[in-house]
């Protein structure tokens, strides 16, 4: 019956993504049997890749990373004048945390499958996929050694535990297990405590990881030491914002983690007129990606990357449907990022009009390879960038900043800053002064990649008005009005399982 269960999840996990050639040459999946999966090294490497493609499918069925990480507090507004603009309309309600009317259907975008982002049953498949495996491994595998083995049950562990990250992110609190085969029904667990085992499980298992493999196609595809040291240090930052009793502690755990990144020297900054190579992976500053390419036939979703909302002719064609952006960051917002006019992110990721105020903008952030696809909704040819060198300076220098090493803090600011050929941090004032700064600095250096929302979360900024256009009261915080819905299907078979009641009760 164990055998059958493995068989039939990995199967299942080869119809989420089609296999990506380049890295994979065996038996296909769907001939294996159950007698004979798990039965040489090929069969764990290619389970290794589907656990991956399974977690990569939640960001690709709808528009994961403007949706969860970028609209929600307002910098972004859709544009009214765009083609077929109302079914982009969902970036105000987002703006205004209506998540309950984005959610409803019926609506123009429809087609965008919000829906889709409440349903945590996919990040359960991986972290079940991964359990599996891991038994499997402990079990024994003909022609796998034992540090064969150690590198691929670490391999595992980064993708459950990089499920529950983005899980963790979206609902709050959320049930917890690592066992194989799993069938209990557990009660949605305290968000800190699953960060925490989380935390402890890669730390137990990094060190069985290099930081590069000797092929570089494997570049930030395959989990690395800097993939796990990247996702400690996240979760860390995470849990020092809601558990401040014991911030401190998780500070110096994210800058252990991110300064052994560093140290490391496996990773590098590129410069700004490599832009383009970055954003289409596997490059030296790429921690973790989803790698996705149009040699390999990989089918992104039209609408899932965020560059597929603010590119217009010639970046996206036909002219007559894409004159002006869908969308467009708010001028207000850009002059409070881009005051420092030496700053070659300004022209180097923005069109000329970069105050433009309207759909004349354009973040060209993403915009330096080929489409994906034929011309109507194509989008350029980018990897799914995850964990990136330049965004883990930034975490390490921002914990740094809170445990009172000034000085390595302003290094590490000022050593992105140089990559943008900007005017380097000065110094001085206060420590508020800095955190605040180094706040957005990762505004301006991880724009458009997922991570603005969940800053102002964390560091509770979502609070203040100067850091956010969507402000929530403290009693909406503590009531979880920052999470996302879940799913009623949990409740499936779960008499222990509770929704989260901000929105039960409506949203308010």
């Amino acid at each position: 019956m164990k055998k059958y269960i493995i068989c039939t999840l990995v199967i299942a996990a080869s119809f989420c993504l089609p296999s990506c050639k380049k890295f994979l040459n065996i038996q296909p999946v769907d001939k294996l049997t159950g007698n004979n999966f798990f039965q040489s090294k090929e069969d764990v490497t290619s389970n290794i890749y589907d656990l991956s493609r399974i977690v990569f499918s939640k960001l690709n069925e709808t528009a994961w990373v403007g949706a969860t990480g970028e609209y929600r507090s307002g910098e972004a507004l859709y544009e009214s004048q765009s083609d077929a603009a109302t079914s982009r309309e969902f970036v105000d309600y987002l703006g205004r945390n209506d998540l309950i009317s984005v959610l409803q259907g019926g609506r123009p975008w429809d087609f965008y499958n919000f829906q889709k982002i409440i349903d945590w049953t996919g990040y359960y498949r991986a972290i079940q996929g991964a359990n599996i495996l891991i038994s499997k491994l402990d079990e024994g595998i003909p022609g796998i050694s034992e540090t064969e083995k150690n590198q691929y049950k670490a391999e595992a562990v980064f993708i459950r535990n990089l499920s529950y990250f983005f899980m963790v992110r979206l609902f709050g609190d959320v049930p917890y297990y690592t066992d194989a085969f799993h069938s209990k029904a557990l009660a949605r667990e305290n968000m800190v405590s699953v960060f925490n085992k989380c935390i402890a499980d890669l730390r137990a298992n990094k060190d069985f990881l290099p930081f590069a493999y000797g092929d570089p196609a494997l570049r930030g595809v395959r989990a690395n030491r800097g993939s796990m040291l990247a996702l400690i240090a996240e979760m860390n930052m995470w849990n020092a914002g809601f558990d401040s009793n014991n911030a401190n502690k998780y500070y110096q755990d994210a800058a252990d983690a991110g300064m052994e990144i560093i140290n490391s020297n496996a990773y590098r900054l590129l410069p700004l007129s490599e832009w383009a190579t970055v954003v289409k992976g596997r490059s030296e500053e790429s921690l973790f990606e989803f790698y996705q390419s149009i040699n390999y036939n990989d089918q992104v979703l039209n609408v899932a990357p965020i560059s597929d909302m603010f590119l217009h002719y010639p970046y996206k064609r036909p002219e007559y449907t894409h004159r002006v952006s869908f969308a467009y960051y708010r001028a207000e917002y850009m002059q409070k990022l881009y005051q420092d006019a030496s700053d070659k992110r300004r022209t180097t990721w923005f069109n000329e009009d970069i105050f433009a105020d309207n759909g004349k903008f354009m973040m060209i952030k993403f915009a330096g390879n080929s489409f994906i696809r034929g011309e109507e909704d194509a989008n350029p040819d980018n990897t799914f960038m995850i964990f990136r060198y330049g965004g883990e300076i930034l975490t390490t220098a921002e914990a740094l900043a809170h445990l009172g090493q000034t000085t390595e803090a302003v290094a590490l600011v000022n050593k992105v800053r140089e990559r943008a050929q900007a005017t380097p941090y000065a110094g001085g004032g206060s420590d508020t002064d800095l955190l605040d700064y180094i706040f957005y600095e990762r505004s301006r250096e991880l724009q458009g990649e997922g991570f603005q929302y969940y800053d102002l979360v964390r560091t509770k900024r979502i609070l203040d008005n100067q850091f956010s256009y969507n402000v929530l009261t403290p009693d909406k915080f503590a009531r979880g009005a920052w999470t996302w819905p879940i799913s009623s299907n949990a409740l499936y078979n779960n008499p222990l399982m509770q929704l989260n009641t901000y929105w039960t009760n409506g949203g308010n």
